[in-house]
């Protein structure tokens, strides 16, 4: 009785905290919005409305974050991500406007503070009420109605209880009793209920869940292909290299068996043709190997796999990486074949002579940029190595952004989901 009494209380507390916060920080928040989107007719708006859309969007998290920690309620943040090249100052805080107010999930936060200051404040302010609007029901009953008559009218209503006397004061206090019991079992689901309602506000809608399945049906279906592609590419590399190569050197091991004997001097110049030719089939076994998965790779990690590869380009390369650990092996071989792809076309399209790698982890997202000061115009076009990267990315819900004026620099940004271990 006594976890259960503690565990009222504090759902008790905590929906008075929510109630009080959220109704003056929605309110405030809601009104801002609204002014400065009106405003965007006037030029202001497009200014304001990325910092009030970023306060609103901080204001949901908090309400995420109390919901999961508090009840277990999850609540998604699918805000869409902004990309790496967005400029700065006035045309970059415009640009960020026009990203925000096409976001659905920027909407759905639009219609939570709503929700959120009207019935959200009614479940959030009903566990406090059950829990401690019973103590002025005692109060009454303890003297207190002797503050509001003398007797001989009704002088305060507790509830539907009209204190008029001691004897309705201990009504009251008899009300009071069947609250605080009631609070005691029903405090925690109340305050449970209130984030539940938070999440049905502002969790993705069902048409966008189904959106979400057909591109992961897309990625899906695109990272079997690749991998059929794959296939492909490992046999017809085995047919036309290494195995042609050990034919010929078993070939070349039958005339030596013949001619060991009669023909010593020949036997000997074959001998040495059917060692080159297994040093030449050893060769290209490895360079397939590590065009499956680079032995550095899986030995020191995706940063050092980068410098190796920034150390076989043509051209000066700087890779800087800031990791604090590995991710999944599946994640470090598409991002290292994703910038394997990148360096190639910086190499042969672009005409750079100098490129710059990044790699960094944060937020729960694994960001390489690959920047090159070439000439430029580089674009995600069908067939085309760039998305070739957008399809490996989009396997791990990775996504690509391209940055490439004409005249250059041009930055290819890659992004994907991963935790570091």
């Amino acid at each position: 009785m006594g976890a259960r009494a503690r565990s009222a209380v504090v759902a008790g507390l905590r929906g008075l905290w929510v109630a009080v916060a959220g109704l003056a920080g929605s309110i405030t928040l809601f009104v801002l919005s609204a002014v400065s989107v009106v405003l965007i007719a006037l030029g202001v708006g497009a200014l304001t409305t990325p910092w009030v859309l970023g306060l609103v969007r901080h204001w949901a998290n908090w309400r995420r974050a109390v919901a999961a920690e508090w009840c277990g309620v999850r609540i998604p943040a699918t805000y869409r991500p902004f990309p790496d090249g967005l400029r700065g100052g006035a045309l970059g805080r415009a640009e960020r406007c026009r990203l925000m107010l096409a976001d659905p999930a920027t909407w759905r936060d639009l219609r939570w503070l709503l929700v959120d200051m009207t019935a959200g404040f009614v479940t959030a302010l009903l566990p406090a009420a059950l829990v401690f609007y019973p103590l002025e029901g005692y109060a009454l009953a303890a003297g207190l109605w002797r503050v509001f008559t003398d007797g001989t009218y009704v002088g305060w209503w507790y509830g539907f209880v009209p204190v008029s006397g001691q004897g309705t004061a201990l009504l009251s206090a008899l009300l009071a009793t069947a609250l605080l019991a009631t609070g005691l079992f029903v405090a925690p689901a109340l305050l449970r209920v209130h984030f539940l309602l938070t999440r049905s506000v502002l969790a993705p809608a069902a048409g966008e869940l189904e959106q979400r399945v057909r591109v992961l049906t897309e990625t899906r279906r695109d990272a079997v292909d690749t991998s059929a592609a794959e296939l492909r590419r490992i046999e017809r590399d085995l047919h036309d290299g290494a195995q042609a190569r050990l034919v010929a050197m078993g070939m070349d091991l039958g005339t030596i068996e013949a001619l060991i004997e009669k023909n010593p001097a020949k036997a000997k110049a074959l001998l040495a043709q059917a060692r080159q030719s297994s040093a030449e089939a050893l060769t290209e076994l490895r360079d397939l190997v590590r065009g499956i998965h680079p032995p550095v790779l899986a030995e020191r990690g995706l940063g050092d796999a980068v410098r190796a590869l920034a150390l076989r380009l043509p051209v000066p390369a700087e890779v800087e990486v800031e990791l604090a650990g590995r991710g999944d092996a599946p994640v470090e071989s598409a991002a290292y074949f994703a910038v394997s792809e990148a360096l190639t076309n910086a190499v042969k399209h672009a005409g750079a002579d100098r490129i710059w790698v990044d790699i960094t982890h944060t937020d729960g997202q694994l960001r390489i940029s690959v920047t090159d000061n070439g000439r430029g115009g580089a674009v995600v076009a069908d067939g085309g190595g760039l998305a070739g990267i957008e399809r490996r990315l989009g396997t791990f819900d990775g996504v690509l952004a391209v940055s490439s004026p004409a005249g250059g620099p041009t930055m290819v940004t890659m992004e994907i989901p991963c935790v570091l271990s």
